[in-house]
């Protein structure tokens, strides 16, 4: 009976103090969805892959905004304001976009894209790499894209519409010289599978050096 007053007591006790690390550690992100993956897939297969591609590396957190200097995450508002895909996206998708990217989440191994893979944090990376034993199905030689490593590719989680057939999501991929690219990726459902609809160029960096090849534009 003792124990048992005590652990009452205690109870309140630790749920505070869990609250407060909550608040100083920053909000525990969500998990991702494992249908996600395939979303990812099929931009890294279809809009970076080359045939020369061994290793990709990949962010292993979500990014919750579109621009480099974006200051918080993606709002409603800036979808109005720069009126991406001239403002066609549906408004349910754009909501469900901007709520799923109130904050970051950590990535998982799910990726299904071919060739291995790498999580970084910043500038720490993780060990070991991820293997893929499948091969790479499609892959498209792009010259300006054309290296072994492809360094690297940050996500954004994806955003869906109510019924479930309209989806988006952002990707970006920045180079080890300071040049890259981010990108808005739509998809539409055709029967049980996802295609890619539409890309929008949401900003690029280029490089100032003459005979650079151009940024990878989906």
């Amino acid at each position: 009976m003792k124990h048992t007053m005590m652990l009452a007591l205690l109870l309140p006790t630790c749920l505070s103090m869990l609250g407060s690390l909550a608040v100083e550690g920053g909000p525990v992100a969500s998990s991702i969805p494992v249908d996600d993956y395939a979303l990812y897939d099929q931009v890294v297969t279809k809009k970076f892959l080359t045939s020369d591609t061994q290793l990709v590396v990949l962010e292993r957190m979500t990014v919750s905004r579109l621009l480099p200097n974006q200051e918080g995450p993606t709002t409603i508002v800036l979808f109005q304001e720069q009126s991406y895909f001239n403002g066609k996206l549906p408004p349910d998708l754009v909501q469900d976009f901007v709520g799923a990217n109130h904050e970051p989440s950590r990535l998982e191994g799910r990726f299904q894209f071919g060739v291995r893979y790498r999580f970084v944090s910043g500038n720490t990376i993780e060990e070991p790499e991820v293997t893929l034993a499948l091969p790479v199905k499609s892959g498209r030689a792009i010259p300006a894209q054309a290296s072994p490593v492809l360094d690297r590719l940050a996500f954004s989680r994806a955003g869906r519409t109510l019924r479930d057939d309209q989806a988006l999501l952002y990707v970006e991929n920045t180079r080890p010289d300071g040049t890259g690219a981010g990108f808005l990726v739509w998809f539409r459902r055709q029967r049980r599978a996802w295609v890619i609809f539409d890309t929008e160029v949401v900003w690029t960096v280029r490089s100032q050096e003459v005979g650079d090849g151009p940024l990878l534009a989906p």
